[in-house]
């Protein structure tokens, strides 16, 4: 039986690795296109197949995502999310799923806003496992870091091509839960890397951290995240499943009928994707 003190974001590595296989980690935005609708994705991805959930905090000035994930920040924003019904959702989450780890993935302003000390007490309570907070690189992080890590919350780090092995002790210094590596250079959700060119990057990365390492940007399809979750411990996908947001609005805005279980669909080819990845990709 597992540790109970064991992050949930460890204890799902490990039953992956037992299970020979990697992880679907899949990311939306919380409150796109509205907060029902958000609720109703987030709630189906568990069985969908989602091993470990992202959730964006939306903020208006998303400067690290691509047009699909800025325009879902700005539908959030516009229907009236805030960062405090963000952590209310998760909450509402962990009273139906007590194992799938939550990871919010943001910028530092509005925790800033907040109040650190206080946000990082309410994300705990929700059952927040982890952060990633994109513009706080690992010699500005003490401020949020130090309590959230008091707190058992993991923080994760980026890792890009760019970064060599100077940088990459610094980063590893202070990262747990598990490392993410950006496959290309440049704003989510516009081109996607070579297979062969990521599992070097994850054998380099290997190098410098036991953490698992979760490979995102670029990957849109079932054989992509095969190929991703064959040489890393996770596969990634945000843009994707945004796209499919967007793609099923109706004029005035609002969520389509076949929105929801688009993206569950989408989430549930993934899924049979990155359940294949124990399997030699040809």
């Amino acid at each position: 039986m597992s540790d109970p003190k064991e992050s949930r974001i460890k204890r799902r590595f490990e039953a992956l690795k037992e299970q020979g296989r990697g992880g679907l980690v899949t990311f939306l935005t919380a409150g796109d296109p509205n907060l029902d609708t958000s609720r109703k994705i987030l709630f189906g991805l568990p069985d969908a197949g989602a091993d470990l959930i992202e959730m964006g905090m939306p903020f208006s000035d998303p400067m690290a995502d691509g047009p699909a994930i800025q325009a879902g920040s700005l539908r959030a924003l516009k229907d009236g999310m805030t960062l405090k019904k963000t952590l209310a959702l998760v909450a509402e989450f962990r009273k139906k799923d007590n194992d799938t780890p939550v990871v919010l993935m943001g910028y530092y302003n509005p925790i800033y806003i907040y109040g650190t000390e206080t946000f990082v007490t309410d994300a705990k309570a929700a059952g927040v496992d982890g952060l990633i907070i994109v513009d706080l690189p690992p010699e500005e992080v003490d401020e949020l870091w130090k309590p959230a890590r008091a707190a058992g919350i993991d923080f994760i780090f980026l890792t890009a091509p760019t970064s060599d092995d100077e940088r990459l002790p610094v980063i590893m210094k202070r990262a747990s839960g598990f490392v993410y590596y950006v496959s290309i250079t440049g704003i989510t959700g516009t081109r996607s890397a070579d297979l062969a060119d990521v599992e070097a990057a994850v054998g380099r990365l290997r190098r410098h951290t036991d953490l698992p390492i979760g490979v995102g940007f670029g990957i849109k399809t079932p054989d992509q995240a095969r190929g991703i979750a064959s040489v890393a411990d996770a596969a990634v996908v945000g843009s994707a499943l945004v796209d499919i947001i967007a793609g099923n609005l109706e004029d005035d805005g609002s969520p389509g009928p076949k929105l929801v279980d688009g993206v569950l669909g989408l989430v549930s080819e993934l899924a049979e994707g990155v359940r294949k990845s124990g399997e030699k990709v040809a």
